[in-house]
């Protein structure tokens, strides 16, 4: 990490720095919302198809689709523009997942930042494995969910309540799939190291499923434990790659230090 005299910045300067990131963040949501309202029609009909397929119902001309419905007269705004957002914050994911990124690194050594490539190269990949998990996840939490409804009972589902339990389960698993990313950037930068990351797994695994529990949506173990699951092996994935990282960091510091000891003292001219 950067040296104190280096790293320190006024307190102004911090908060100027986070509300430059912060309105850049804001940018790149509006502008991937703007697309969001656009395909809306698209959007909550893929969205919509773990309940029914609502592109067959519109085609049909069927005035309902399965047990979705919108009610009141801001109902069907309301709708857009919360999908318009909420598709924003998931588009626009990996520039805001840079900027978080770039107020941290002013912080960091050249090499640091060298290294910090790792996470912009990484982040979004994995945000968007995450997300794709969650999507896939859907239909077999809905269906598990759906099957607590007593007979005889319908169940009607208010849309933009199911479009929260959507997107969120979506962005959930998204950010979940970033802990990996996080742990091999700071080992690569130097401020954790394998050992550090491994030794309380327990305690990691405890608050991987804490997080699950807590966060996820639906109150099924099903689904918790599709996303516990993979954060576990990510978990152990990113420990391992840091052990290796630093293995191959100290073979080169001692190598750096054994190296001066190898040239051998002058010898002193006999008169």
């Amino acid at each position: 990490m950067a040296s104190k005299s280096d790293a320190r910045m006024p307190l102004l300067d911090h908060l100027r720095e986070l509300r430059k990131r912060a309105f850049r963040a804001s940018v790149a949501i509006v502008l991937a919302s703007a697309g969001g309202w656009f395909f809306y029609n698209e959007i909550i009909t893929q969205l919509a198809l773990p309940v029914c397929d609502l592109k067959a119902a519109q085609e049909s001309g069927a005035t309902n689709c399965g047990a979705l419905y919108i009610s009141g007269v801001l109902g069907p705004l309301n709708l857009q523009i919360k999908v318009a957002l909420l598709s924003g914050v998931i588009l626009s994911a990996p520039f805001w997942l840079y900027q978080l990124w770039a107020f941290i690194a002013p912080g960091l050594h050249r090499k640091e930042k060298r290294n910090s490539i790792f996470f912009l190269v990484s982040a979004t990949p994995f945000f968007a494995a995450g997300a794709t998990l969650g999507y896939l996840v859907l239909p077999i939490a809905i269906k598990v969910l759906f099957g607590f409804t007593p007979n005889s009972l319908a169940n009607l589902v208010k849309f933009d309540d199911y479009l929260d339990f959507v997107m969120r389960i979506i962005l959930i698993f998204g950010l979940a799939f970033e802990l990996p990313v996080f742990l091999v950037t700071f080992n690569l930068i130097g401020f954790l190291r394998g050992e550090t990351i491994l030794k309380p797994w327990r305690i990691w695994i405890f608050s991987i499923v804490l997080f699950t529990a807590a966060f996820t949506p639906t109150a099924d173990p099903f689904t918790m434990l599709l996303l516990a699951l993979p954060l576990c092996a990510l978990y152990f994935m990113a420990g391992v790659i840091a052990m290796l990282v630093d293995k191959r960091r100290d073979r080169k510091v001692d190598s750096t230090q054994i190296a001066p000891s190898a040239i051998e003292s002058p010898t002193p001219i006999k008169e």
